[in-house]
């Protein structure tokens, strides 16, 4: 079984931030995969069949910087270890709409991140980073990562958060070699790779 987790902040007032692109990737998935997410507790949550594989949604688990408890205890009730979890989250280092999947690792100054490393206590566990570029010279990265994004960046983001659920299907069937190998690499525009 999988346990894909997108993080983000709960409350209506943080929904369309970048710093809940995680949950919107979830959103996907269950709409893709035909699963009803359901609020329990803090988070929304379902649970669906990829083929043989079952897995679990589920996003906003609570505050995004206290969001690792939680997961812990989602890990605990399936009986699940790190190694059965997938991490979806928002990176200030990747420009906006790119996509990168990652074993293991540190936080990157992620807090949410960072919450979850502390609470389960290892970084063993597949991340699914998804860019939403940097903030302006001076501008605070906290005010950034709550901002709302503005309609010519949900213009290039929309097409990243389809391919991460193609990259969810990946990771789910054919294993983080093979999802990191297809999919950490640079779009093609124009017949040209990007530099």
């Amino acid at each position: 079984m999988h346990l894909i987790v997108g993080l983000g902040n709960p409350s209506a007032a943080y929904a369309q931030t970048r710093h809940n692109v995680g949950m919107w990737v979830i959103e996907r998935a269950a709409a893709r995969w035909s699963t009803r997410l359901a609020k329990r507790g803090m988070a929304h949550r379902g649970s669906g069949r990829l083929g043989s594989e079952l897995f679990e949604l589920a996003g906003t688990l609570d505050w995004m910087n206290i969001t690792g408890p939680p997961l812990k205890g989602l890990l605990r009730e399936f009986s699940l270890t790190a190694d059965d979890l997938i991490l979806v989250h928002d990176d200030l280092d990747l420009d906006l709409g790119r996509l990168r999947i990652k074993q293991a690792g540190g936080h990157g100054g992620h807090n949410g991140v960072q919450s979850v490393i502390d609470a389960i206590g290892t970084a063993q566990f597949v991340r699914v980073k998804i860019g939403i570029g940097r903030p302006a010279p001076r501008q605070d990265s906290a005010d950034y990562v709550l901002q709302a994004f503005t309609r010519e960046e949900l213009e290039v983001l929309n097409p990243c958060l389809d391919r991460a659920v193609d990259a969810l299907e990946c990771l789910i069937h054919r294993g983080t070699a093979v999802a990191m190998n297809q999919f950490n690499v640079r779009e093609r525009e124009n017949g040209n790779d990007e530099q």
